[in-house]
Parts: structure tokens; sequence; C-alpha cells
């Protein structure tokens, strides 16, 4: 590309509107332009980025023979009330209806529609297995679309999908597209976790995610150095650490707290620390109501109550639902004389004369204990700490962010069932095919690689990402041996299937380095006043140093930069 005559064009200030450093600077960089909230156009630049990180993606696909297919993004709504998953969407599916007044969405995910296509292929076990994939666009209605390419409402996916006979079959496709996966981010220099995670609104036996390590990550990771264990935040497990003491059982007593609702104000006017109290938060799991009960410094993770009940929607009751059961204002809810399901974090089975609320205004119970109270399950429902013990190791666990850039979901026969997805077995019975799902999104891994690879100057963009490896810079496009020697340059490494930009353009030296430093370019060759020695500067992007390389060799030079990364 020839910037003389080309579409063009950087931004030298930063933009209001991007709340992240990718967002920013790919915007900045005349990568990408924000449409509306959420949705963003890529531009030339912005898509030959894009554009090899598919490649990788596809390259890795085709080694594991799964073969490229097309979905539409407009798909009858009926498609999702089959498999029982309109209602999980919910409103951050796009809906619309035809002329005829057809329900129609635009699609989430493909699950369905690949279960359809497979259905056109399997009768008998010896159809089986195969892999299908595509790169498509999806929609989903964010409440809160935000950090430019991580969080929108319109995104490129590379979908694929496994079926096989058996769970057996299912492992080893899982595998080979897990091993896909961390080739193709490799191969990006992406700095990357790999973690257990929630199923979700997918369903299945396992999900695991490829977290790219970012501050502005809207995930957190469980990670313990020691074992190596990593699980997002949602699902990690909590170690039962907690010694159990043989304290001799004290009469429960009714205390006044006048104006003391939170732990912190209870714990300050009893002069007791927070682990002595019982938080007592009531949920609305469904359509159920329950109490659930957590050691007051710590804090309940949602999503454990969520799968304990293998529910929809788990939210805290409102107000007007916790006075009603509890007959008493907000702040004060206990579990002893609840007529509502209790639920009890596993923590508190150690515990002995603690405090709770009375289910009466400015008043708690002290010295309670389990017998007071009736239980209906207890289980882990605690939100793990840093610092907590690993539940492999015992070692100590920290917190990273991620940015989820990919997925892997082993789905059994979850879809099979929905769709009558079946084959043939050797005894000419029927059975229900078993899938895999493996998502990655071209357009997070392009603003993960923008959050890790950066600095001051603008973007710095691994070689195998760039939207060009070398950028040649013409210093002084009025001088004519300047002028010939750049284009030169810039023939000759074409003719190598090198990516190459010229900066042709009438302006100062200046402002042409700040746009290259700006887009990332990995190498620049200036052409100036090195001419009269027959020699090019080179300079790496991500490098301070300047090398002077003659006219003779740097070819071999470029070659070498470019075979090293």
């Amino acid at each position: 590309m020839k910037l003389g005559n080309s579409y063009f064009y950087t931004i030298r200030e930063n933009l209001k509107d991007e709340d992240s450093v990718s967002g920013n600077l790919l915007a900045r960089s005349g990568m990408i332009k924000k449409s509306s909230s959420g949705v963003y156009m890529y531009m030339p630049l912005g898509l030959k980025v894009l554009q090899n990180i598919s490649e990788i993606i596809r390259e890795e696909m085709n080694k594991t023979n799964a073969q490229e297919v097309l979905m539409p993004s407009l798909i009858p709504e009926e498609v999702y009330e089959a498999s029982g998953r309109r209602q999980g969407f919910g409103s951050s599916m796009f809906s619309l209806k035809d002329r005829f007044n057809k329900p129609f969405v635009l699609g989430p995910t493909h699950e369905e529609l690949f279960a359809v296509a497979a259905s056109m292929k399997i009768r008998s076990y010896k159809d089986l297995p195969f892999n299908l994939y595509q790169f498509q666009n999806k929609f989903r209605d964010e409440p809160r679309p935000r950090f430019g390419l991580i969080r929108v409402r319109e995104f490129i996916m590379k979908d694929a999908y496994s079926f096989d006979i058996d769970e057996n079959g299912l492992n080893v496709s899982y595998q080979k597209m897990f091993d896909a996966y961390k080739a193709s981010f490799d191969r990006m220099k992406l700095n990357y976790s790999i973690v257990k995670a929630d199923t979700g609104i997918m369903g299945g036996l396992l999900s695991e995610e490829f977290q790219a390590l970012s501050p502005i990550g809207e995930d957190t990771l469980v990670i313990c150095d020691d074992c190596g264990y990593a699980c997002n935040i949602e699902i990690a497990e909590c170690k039962d650490d907690s010694i159990t003491t043989f304290d001799k059982h004290l009469p429960l007593t009714l205390v006044k707290t006048p104006n003391a609702k939170t732990i912190s104000e209870v714990a300050n006017f009893l002069n007791l620390p927070a682990n002595k109290f019982v938080k007592t938060m009531i949920y609305r799991v469904d359509d159920m109501v329950v109490a659930c009960l957590i050691r007051g410094d710590k804090d309940i993770n949602e999503v454990k109550i969520q799968k304990l009940f293998n529910a929809t929607k788990v939210e805290l009751a409102d107000s007007a639902t916790v006075e009603l059961i509890t007959k008493a204002s907000v702040g004060f809810a206990g579990p002893v004389g609840l007529d509502i399901p209790v639920i009890l974090d596993k923590q508190i089975t150690h515990m002995h004369n603690f405090i709770v609320g009375a289910n009466k205004n400015d008043h708690h119970y002290i010295n309670v204990n389990l017998a007071d109270f009736s239980i209906s399950k207890i289980a882990d429902i605690r939100l793990i700490q840093e610092g907590d013990q690993c539940i492999k190791c015992g070692g100590s666990i920290h917190f990273e962010k991620g940015i989820e850039i990919g997925n892997t979901f082993k789905l059994g026969t979850k879809y099979a069932k929905a769709m009558d997805l079946m084959y043939l077995d050797q005894n000419n019975q029927l059975q229900e095919v078993w899938m895999g799902s493996y998502g990655i999104g071209p357009g997070r891994c392009m603003a993960a690689l923008a959050e890790q690879f950066n600095d001051d100057k603008g973007l710095i963009w691994p070689m195998n990402v760039a939207p060009y490896k070398v950028c040649v810079v013409i210093i002084n496009v009025k001088d004519h041996q300047q002028l010939e020697t750049g284009e030169r340059i810039y023939d000759e490494l074409n003719k190598l299937n090198i990516s190459v930009i010229l900066d042709d353009r009438d302006e100062r030296a200046g402002v042409k380095f700040n746009d290259m430093d700006l887009i990332g370019i990995p190498i620049r060759i200036t052409v100036g006043k090195a001419l009269i020695n027959n020699e090019v500067e080179i300079k790496l992007r991500d490098q301070k140093d300047i090398v002077k390389i003659s006219l003779d060799d740097y070819v071999g030079y470029v070659q070498e930069l470019i075979s090293n990364e």
C-alpha cells in the first residue's frame, strides 16, 4: 500500500468516547470507527489485522480436518424455542418480524443451526465423527457496551462444532480443538491463561475459557502458581479450611442493636469481629425464595447458587419480599424461625455461638448454633477470596483479570435431544449424537493484543498479526534518489510476498515516524540521508536502536528479522 494515494488517516489526540487503551489506540490509528454504541466499522488497516488473526485461526482449524461453512444471521425464532434457549437469552437477543409477521432473531450463537446441518449427513455411526466451523457475525444486545471491541453488540466469531458417537469420541474431538486454540493464540503471541468456567446458557458437561491477561479484563481468574490450578471466579471451589472448635453452646439470646444493620455496624456495636457473624441473604431463585447463609466476612457466589438449583435466574429479593418473609426491615434477616428453605455455606458448619439477624427491627440473636434453625442444604456457596487456599494443593491463590478470547464446551447430548439429532449404532439402535462447541472472537483477540502490545507512542503489533510487516518511509519525496530508492525497496519486498507500506506522502519526517509508530508496523526502513553511503536505516518498533544497512544487504536482514519472530 502506497500512502500517497490511499485511504489513510490517524488521530493525534486521545478520544473521549473510548474507555480503554485498545479502543483508543485502534480508533486513533484509523483501524476502527465507532458507528453506534457497541458497533464498529473496520477500516482498511484494522481489517487487515482482523484478517491476519482470522487466517491464523483458519489454518489451525483446517489442520484438524474441520470444514468451513457459513450460516445465516437471520434465524427463525422457533429454532431457539425448540432448543429451550429463547427464554434464557431474553432481551439480549435482537428480535424482529418479517412482512408476514413471522418472528425472527439475529443469531447470538449457532448451535441449533449446526445441529440442523449435521442432520443432513448423519444416518448411522459410519457418518461420524466430523467438525464444521464458520466465521460469522453474532448479535447480542449488550446492556452496557464498553472497552472498544471487547464488549460489543455486533461481532465476528469463529465457532466450530464437533459431532461424535459417544463421550470418548467427544473427548478426542475436544482435545483437537483445544490444541488448535492453544496453537492459534501462541502464534498471535498473546499472553493468556486457560481456566475452567461455568457452562452458563450453553449448558453441557465442561467449559474452559482462554483468557488474555489484562488489567481491564471483565473476568476474574483464580490462579495458583504452585500447582497450575486456574479457574474463573464464578465457579472456583473454596477449600474447607476452617477448624472446628468444641466450644460449649451458650443459650440463644436476643439483643437489641439499634440502628445497626450491616455486619460492620453490628460488629462495632457488639465489639466482635466480622467472622463471628453469619449473614442471611434472601434470594429469589427462579420462582422460589430462599435464604442463603454465609460467614460475615465472606460473600456469596450467585453462580454457585444457580448451579445448586439448576436455575435460570438468581437475584437478590427486593425489599418488599424481604420484609414479607422476615417481618422486619432489610438488614435484620436471620435463619431462626424462617419458613423458607435455608441454604448454609459449608464453612458455617464449623462455627459455634455466632450472631445472626433476629427477623425483628433493631435486634440480633447471639450465641446461635446450627440446632437453632432448620437447614435445607449445605453447600459451597462462598465467593473465593484472594489469599484463600487452593482447592487442589493448599497453596495461596491470587487473582488476575482476563479478557475472554475463546471458549470450548463439551455439550454432550443436550442439543441432540432438543433438535432430535440421532444416528443408528452398530446394533441398529437409535442413539443421540454427542456435540462439542468451540468459539474464538477475532475482534476480541485484536483488542487484547492492542491492550498487551503498546507504549506511549502507539500500537506494537506482533509480526504475525500486523497489518503490514514493513513500512518504508521516504524522508523527502522531492529528492529523486530517495523517492526512486523507496519505490524500488517497496517493489522488491512485494515480490518476496513481504507485506509493506510505502510512506510517500509529502509530510514532515516526524509526522511519518509518529504515524508508523501509532499504527504499530514491526519494521521501519527509513530512506534518507544515509543513501549517500548506499545505506538505509532499519528500526524495530519495539526497540530504540537504529541500524544502518547497505542496500545490498537489507533484504536478507529484513527476512531474518521476520523469521526470528
